[in-house]
């Protein structure tokens, strides 16, 4: 079975920011309104509502229309072609255990997963084939803040289940990288559903790593990228940059000549961003999700409040 390594030496200020994210709000608001009836329907925008936990979702074109909940509750959000991911916190679980529900297109569970750890990130593929995600764990002996991660990967198409993808051979200037605190996050499919991005970290230093799944090994392009994701042209990464210790930039990176363009947001964003299109990125930030050109251009629009873990259907 094909594995790779995506464990992440997170810093307590990033884990705080998870957990945080988890249980903020989740049992905060009482579920006022009946479930609508959700689909991945062309043209909208889906996302987790924040005060109640459940999957809301708005017409693209029209975000500040009323939202519809369904009556889905997760923590981490994501969706392409006809498949829905949902990372959601098993509850009264000691450590940390979450459900990774892999949805149709009506948001029905087809596949259901058990794993340790707390949700970080998740992302389906573009053809709708891989659903993947990192969880925050515990227990590494090479985390000296006690937390690391998991990056895990289910196979729509054939129902092949990597718990962790590990053993990822990457190479950094050209020689075999080693190191017992390489740690892999952030992955990012191409529409070919083959070749991938990722964020190796590494004696405090990230990588964005170009990685080829059939044959299975990757090499380190640049410095300083995390949680990359690939532009639906295939042709950039959208992804932070760190600034400083806790602070982060958007930025946009030419996979061809790796020209870097800083984005109209100014603030710092720990979210890994989600192009809309390929003029459009969006994020989720101050609990809300937010649209910013990916050319450097304009300024940032709030699209939708009380929202997180944006998506969109095709």
């Amino acid at each position: 079975m094909k594995k790779l390594v995506l464990a992440l030496t997170g810093t307590a200020l990033l884990v705080a920011a998870a957990v945080t994210y988890t249980v903020s709000a989740r049992h905060g608001a009482a579920d006022a309104e009946p479930a609508a009836q959700l689909t991945l329907a062309p043209g909208r925008l889906l996302f987790r509502d924040t005060a109640t936990g459940r999957v809301g979702a708005v017409p693209l074109g029209d975000p500040q229309a009323k939202r519809q909940l369904g009556d889905l509750k997760c923590d981490r959000f994501a969706v392409a072609k006809q498949t829905a991911a949902c990372l959601a916190v098993k509850p009264g679980t000691l450590p940390a255990v979450t459900e990774v529900r892999v949805l149709d297109d009506h948001l029905a569970v087809r596949h259901t997963e058990t794993l340790p750890g707390t949700p970080s990130r998740a992302r389906v593929s573009p053809d709708g084939k891989r659903v993947y995600w990192t969880l925050f764990v515990t227990g590494d002996s090479y985390a000296q803040t006690g937390f690391s991660t998991r990056a895990g990967l289910y196979e729509a198409d054939t129902g092949q289940l990597v718990k962790t993808i590990e053993e990822l051979p990457v190479f950094v200037g050209g020689n075999r990288y080693f190191a017992a605190d390489a740690n892999y996050w952030g992955i990012t499919f191409a529409p070919d559903g083959n070749r991938f991005y990722a964020t190796l970290g590494s004696k405090g230093t990230t990588y964005l790593v170009e990685a080829d799944y059939a044959r299975y090994r990757g090499k380190t392009l640049r410095e300083n990228v995390e949680c990359p994701s690939l532009s639906p042209d295939g042709k950039r990464v959208a992804f932070k940059k760190k600034v400083a210790d806790g602070v982060w930039r958007l930025a946009v990176l030419e996979l061809g000549t790796l020209e870097e363009t800083a984005l109209a947001e100014s603030r710092s964003v720990d979210d890994q961003a989600l192009w809309q299109d390929d003029g459009t990125i969006l994020y989720g930030l101050d609990n809300a999700v937010w649209a910013v050109p990916a050319d450097g251009s304009g300024t940032p629009r709030k699209l939708v409040a009380d929202a997180a873990s944006p998506a969109v259907t095709g």
